[in-house]
């Protein structure tokens, strides 16, 4: 995967379409991202014995990582992302501008 935590992204598909966030959790294993303050669920949950309340609940839940782009830090317009090899070592690039993202 080629998005990591704290990449800013744009929802190119969903509900939340064309917003903005940073990423909070990468899960590789089911290709999702949680992103801050998007994809808001609510979750409704009882009062445990512990002294936490019960209530609804709003949290993110993740997105696909195919419906999200990485942000391109020098005209923070959406961007794909390639690899670059130097002295052994991986670099992201992005490919609208060419800067390195790491």
């Amino acid at each position: 995967m080629r998005i990591k935590r704290n990449d800013d992204v744009i929802v190119i598909a969903g509900k939340d379409r064309g917003k903005r966030g940073k990423v909070m959790r990468v899960l590789p294993a089911q290709q999702r991202v949680i992103v801050e303050g998007l994809n808001i669920v609510k979750r409704h949950t009882k009062p445990t014995p512990q002294g936490d309340q019960g209530g609804v609940i709003e949290r993110e839940a993740p997105l696909h990582v195919s419906n999200v782009m990485l942000v391109d830090p020098k005209d923070s317009k959406r961007t794909r992302v390639s690899i670059e090899m130097q002295d052994g070592k991986r670099y992201r690039v992005a490919r609208r501008s060419g800067a390195r993202l790491d």
